[in-house]
């Protein structure tokens, strides 16, 4: 028996390494679309679950978007049963009709496909395969945007979604790596057409901008991005928790948040108190954005007897006297 692919041990190693913490129970089930990225994420995941006393279960996601795609999921479902998963879930989503454009509307039904598998299936985690070099094309879009350190931070290695676990073991595993690993292993991959569709903005940015970038500033710049979304995600943790402190103390008895003790914290920790307390009080997340916080910002800051501030949800908030109080619009 020959030794292991490098690329294989460390796709297994990174999989052991989110799977060891959790919850005992039902299965974990592996987000599959067929290309390198998860199917190495799949084989590394049936391999060490079982070994952990774990059972793996798949699912693959139809988007329908595509000629072909019925017959693409039922091939990885195929390919997932002989491997050893159990359940196995080929669920087809409907992605017209959704708000926002089309990689926002696949994205959305595809959670949603996710969680609801989740749930059927009472398993204790979903695992995706974003790599290193989604991150950092993250990274890359959230700069373009104009984002501050939330969108800086890049996608988190596990959050909470609908309830469910979603982990994201592969953040600090190559693009390359996976593909290594699936020509090791045999696997012959699918390649997304969408992924060079010169329409979409992360298209772009994964043929064009980053090689432009390596090829400026050499190959670490990759792992740089991603490095960078690792640490501003600590300091978001930190300053977040900060915040959460600082809510608390600036609650007034008569209701809404205290002027005087808004006014006494700093700046990026005052805007991350109003930013929280706008979710709280019924502001749209998706839609809350900078302009909000800083409208908010300057009934603290900058009172001159302005009027209320809309936030997305049909909430508004107004100053009267030494406090920030909201009033619903309807």
């Amino acid at each position: 028996m020959g030794a292991l692919a490098p690329p294989v041990a460390a796709i297994r190693v990174a999989v052991r390494r989110a799977l060891t913490h959790l919850p005992s129970g039902g299965p974990v089930l592996v987000a599959c679309s067929g290309g390198s990225d998860s199917l190495a994420l799949a084989a590394a995941t049936v391999f060490v679950a079982p070994r952990l006393g774990r059972t793996a279960g798949l699912v693959t996601v139809d988007h329908g978007l595509q000629a072909g795609s019925a017959q693409r999921a039922e091939a990885v479902a195929g390919w997932a049963r002989e491997a050893g998963f159990a359940p196995v879930v080929a669920v087809r989503v409907r992605v017209a009709g959704r708000p926002g454009g089309p990689e926002a509307a696949a994205r959305e039904a595809r959670y949603e496909a996710l969680t609801e598998a989740a749930r059927q299936h009472e398993a204790v985690a979903v695992l995706t395969g974003h790599t290193r070099d989604d991150q950092a094309e993250t990274v890359l879009l959230a700069l373009a945007r104009g984002a501050g350190p939330r969108g800086l931070a890049g996608m988190p290695g596990q959050r909470e979604l609908a309830g469910v676990p979603l982990l994201r073991p592969l953040l600090e595993i190559g693009r390359e790596q996976t593909r290594a690993a699936c020509a090791a292993l045999g696997l012959s991959a699918w390649q997304d057409p969408h992924n060079t569709d010169p329409s979409y903005a992360r298209s772009r940015v994964r043929a064009d901008v980053l090689p432009a970038l390596v090829r400026a500033l050499g190959p670490g710049v990759v792992d740089n991005l991603a490095r960078t979304a690792r640490l501003v995600a600590a300091d978001n943790a930190a300053l977040d928790e900060t915040a959460a402190t600082a809510l608390a103390a600036a609650r007034h008895p008569a209701g809404g948040l205290a002027v005087p003790e808004l006014a006494g914290l700093a700046a990026a920790v005052r805007g991350r108190v109003l930013h929280a307390w706008a979710r709280e009080l019924g502001a749209v997340p998706g839609a809350l954005s900078h302009r909000h916080v800083a409208a908010l910002d300057a009934l603290v800051t900058d009172w001159h007897g302005q009027g209320p501030t809309d936030l997305p949800g049909g909430v508004r908030v107004l100053r009267r006297g030494d406090r920030l109080t909201a009033l619903s619009s309807g």
